[in-house]
C-alpha cells in the first residue's frame, strides 16, 4: 500500500520505486518524493555512492519532515540507509499522515477524525454502509463503491452490488478508481476479505487518495483536463482564483461583521432579553457558523489545490489580494473564536447576575409589601388623641398597649434594615428598575422615621397625661377627704339651725344665743375651708382644661359635688339670720315674761301680807 502511494506521487516526476525498503536507502527518491508532495525545493542532494553521502541525503529528507512540525521518534538516517523495513515503513506512514491526512478538515474536525467524518457524510445515503472506522467497515467493499458513486455516479452501478460478495465489490471499486480516477490500486481484495481486521494504516492511506481525488476542485480539474489540457487548466485556475477571492472576501466580511456582535457586552434589562441573546448565540453556533467553517476549510483546500496545480503547470504561485491571505483569514478566525468564547461566558454570567437580581428584587417586593401592610393604619393610631378623654386606669392601659407596640416596632427594625440593604445591593448590581426600588425604599424609610417620631411623641403624651391624671386624681382624693367632713358639718349645722327650741327662762335663751354667736364666729373659717375645698376642685379642672383633658364623670371618690357644697352653704347662710331672728324674738319674749314675773313677784310681796292680816 505504501509503495503504491509513493509511486502515485513519484510518477509525477517520471520515476517510481519497486522495493520500498531498498529504493529509499540512498535518499535521492525520498527527497524527490518530498519535493513532489510538498511543492517545495529541498537542498541539493549529494550524488556520491558512499554511505556518508546516503546518510546525508536521508538526513536532509528527515530534517525537512521535522521542519513541518513532525516529530520523528526513533527514526534515524542510519536505519533507512541500512534498509530497516520497519523504520522505513514508519517514516513513510509519518509522511502520509503529515501530507495526506493531517490537513484534512471537515466540520471542525481534522486529520483522521476529519477523514472519517468525510467518509461518513459521503456514504450516509447508501444502504448497508456504516463507516465507523478504518478497518472492518471497509471489508465488504460497499464503502469504497459508495464513495466513487457519490462523486461519479456514472462509473458505478451501486444498486447491483451485493453485500455478500465482498471480493467482487472491492475489485470493482479498485479497478474503477485506477481506470477513471487515476488512483492506483493500493490494496488486494483477497487480503482484505481474508483478514479479520484489515490494516488500518493501509485503509487510511488508500481512502485519503479518494479524499484528495474528490475534494476541492480536483474533480472539476480532471474533467477539464479531459476536454482541453492546457486551456482548461488555465481557465480553471483563473476560476479558482476568482472563487478564492470572492469566498475570502465574503468570509472576511462575515467575520468582520460578526466579531463586533460577539464583542458587544451591552447588558440587557431582563432575563428574557438576555436569554434571547443566548438563543441567538446558540443559533449562530448551530446554524450560521457551521457553513462558515465549511467555507473556511473549502477555501484552504481550494488555495492548496490551486497552488499545487500552478506548480504542476509551472505557473507562478497565486498571490491573493492584500489582506486576503490564508494567514489573514486564520487570524480573523482566531479573533472570532476568542470573541465567541468570551461572549458565551459573558452571556452566562450576565444571566446568572440577572437571575440573582430578579431574586433580590422579588425578595425586596415581598419584604416591602409585608412591611407596608404592617404599617397601614399605624400613623392614624399614633396620632389619635384618645388619651384626652381617658381615665387614669384607661391611660395606664393605653401605656401598656403602647409599650407592646414599641416592642413590635423594634422587632420590625430588622426588616426595614434588610429592605434598605437589598435596595443598596440592587443599586450596586445595576438593577434596571433601581429608580422605583429606591423610591419605594425611601418612602418606607421616611415612613419609618415618621413612625419612630410619632411613637416617641405618643409615649411622651401618654406619660404626661398619666402624670396629670395622677395629679388630678390626688386632688380628687384630697377634695373627697375634706369635702366629706365639711358636708357633714354643714348638714349638722343646718339641723341645729332648724332645730326647735323650748326655753322657759331668759338664762336659757341667752345660753342659746351665746351658743349661736359662738357658731357664727366659726363661719368665716368654715367659708375659708369651703373655698379651699372648691379651690382643690378648680385646680383639678384647671389642669384638665390647660392640657385639653376631658374629665369624664364626677369625682370617683365622693358624690359631694361643689354644687352640693355651695347649695348647702347658701342654705346655712340663709338659716343663720332666721335663727338670729328666732332667738331674738324668743329673747324678747323671755324678757317680757321675765318682766311680768318680776312684776308679779313684787305684787305678791304687797298682797301677801294683807291677806295674811285679814286671815289673822
Amino acid at each position: 500500500t505504501f509503495t503504491a502511494w509513493c509511486n502515485s506521487h513519484l510518477r509525477k516526476a517520471g520515476t517510481q520505486i519497486e522495493n520500498i525498503d531498498e529504493d529509499f536507502r540512498d535518499g535521492l527518491k525520498l527527497m524527490l518524493l518530498l519535493e513532489v508532495i510538498s511543492g517545495e525545493r529541498l537542498p541539493k542532494p549529494e550524488r556520491g555512492k558512499m554511505r556518508v553521502h546516503k546518510i546525508n541525503n536521508v538526513n536532509k529528507a528527515l530534517d525537512f519532515i521535522a521542519s513541518k512540525g513532525v516529530k520523528l521518534v526513533s527514526i534515524g538516517a542510519e536505519e533507512i540507509v541500512d534498509g530497516n523495513a520497519k523504520m522505513t515503513l514508519g517514516m513513510i506512514w509519518t509522511i502520509i499522515l503529515r501530507f495526506a491526512i493531517q490537513d484534512i478538515s471537515v466540520e471542525e474536525t481534522s486529520a483522521k477524525e476529519g477523514l472519517l467524518l468525510w467518509c461518513q457524510r459521503k456514504t450516509a445515503p447508501y444502504k448497508n454502509v456504516n463507516v465507523q472506522n478504518f478497518h472492518i467497515s471497509w471489508k465488504d467493499g460497499l464503502a469504497f463503491n459508495a464513495l466513487i458513486h457519490r462523486h461519479r455516479p456514472e462509473l458505478i452501478e451501486y444498486d447491483k452490488l451485493r453485500k455478500d460478495d465482498p471480493v467482487t465489490n472491492l475489485n470493482n471499486a479498485f479497478e474503477v478508481a485506477e481506470k477513471y480516477l487515476d488512483i492506483p490500486k493500493m490494496l488486494d481484495a483477497e487480503d482484505i476479505v481474508n483478514t479479520a481486521r484489515p490494516d488500518e494504516k493501509a485503509i487510511m492511506t488508500y481512502v485519503s487518495s479518494f479524499y484528495h481525488a474528490f475534494s476541492g476542485a480536483q474533480k472539476a480539474e480532471t474533467a477539464a483536463n479531459r476536454i482541453c489540457k492546457v486551456l482548461a487548466v488555465n481557465q480553471e485556475n483563473e476560476h479558482l482564483m476568482e472563487d478564492y477571492e470572492k469566498l475570502a472576501s465574503d468570509l472576511l466580511e462575515w467575520i468582520k461583521r460578526t466579531i463586533p456582535w460577539l464583542e458587544d457586552r451591552s447588558p440587557q434589562k431582563t432575563i428574557q432579553e438576555m436569554q434571547q441573546k443566548l438563543e441567538d448565540f446558540r443559533d449562530y453556533r448551530r446554524v450560521h457558523k457551521p457553513p462558515k467553517v465549511q467555507e473556511k476549510c473549502q477555501l484552504e483546500i481550494n488555495f492548496n489545490t490551486l497552488q499545487t496545480k500552478l506548480r504542476l503547470s509551472n505557473r507562478p504561485a497565486f498571490m491573493p489580494s492584500e489582506g486576503k491571505m490564508v494567514s489573514d483569514i486564520n487570524n480573523g478566525w482566531q479573533h472570532l473564536e476568542q470573541a465567541e468564547k468570551g461572549y458565551e461566558e459573558w452571556l452566562l454570567n450576565e444571566i446568572r447576575r440577572l437571575e440573582r437580581l430578579d431574586h433580590l428584587a422579588e425578595k425586596f417586593r415581598q419584604k416591602a409589601s409585608i412591611h407596608e401592610a404592617w404599617t397601614e393604619g399605624k400613623e392614624a393610631m399614633l396620632t389619635q388623641k384618645d388619651y384626652e378623654t381617658a381615665t387614669l386606669s384607661d391611660i395606664k392601659a393605653l401605656i401598656r398597649k403602647h409599650e407592646a407596640f414599641e416592642s413590635d416596632l423594634a422587632a420590625h427594625q430588622d426588616r426595614v434594615e434588610q429592605i434598605a440593604a437589598i435596595a443598596q445591593e440592587l443599586n450596586e448590581l445595576d438593577y434596571y428598575d433601581s429608580p422605583s426600588v429606591n423610591a419605594r425604599c425611601q418612602k418606607i424609610c421616611d415612613q419609618w422615621d415618621v413612625l419612630g417620631s410619632l411613637t416617641h411623641s405618643r409615649r411622651e403624651a401618654l406619660e404626661k397625661t398619666e402624670k396629670q391624671l395622677e395629679t388630678i386624681d390626688e386632688l380628687h382624693l384630697e377634695y373627697a377627704k375634706r369635702a366629706a367632713p365639711f358636708n357633714n358639718w354643714m348638714e349638722s349645722a343646718m339641723e341645729d339651725l332648724q332645730d326647735m327650741f323650748i326655753v322657759h327662762t331668759i338664762e336659757e335663751i341667752e345660753g342659746l344665743i351665746a351658743a349661736h354667736d359662738q357658731f357664727k364666729s366659726t363661719l368665716p373659717d368654715a367659708d375659708k375651708e369651703r373655698e379651699a375645698i372648691l379651690g382643690i376642685q378648680r385646680e383639678a379642672q384647671r389642669i384638665a382644661d390647660f392640657n385639653s383633658i376631658k374629665l369624664s364623670g364626677n369625682n370617683p371618690y365622693t358624690s359631694v359635688t361643689p354644687q352640693i357644697i355651695n347649695s348647702k352653704w347658701e342654705r346655712v347662710q340663709q338659716l343663720v339670720p332666721k335663727r338670729d331672728h328666732a332667738l331674738l324674738d324668743e329673747q324678747s319674749k323671755q324678757q317680757s315674761n321675765e318682766h311680768l314675773r318680776r312684776q308679779f313677784a313684787s305684787q305678791a310681796n304687797i298682797v301677801g301680807p294683807w291677806i295674811q292680816t285679814k286671815m289673822e
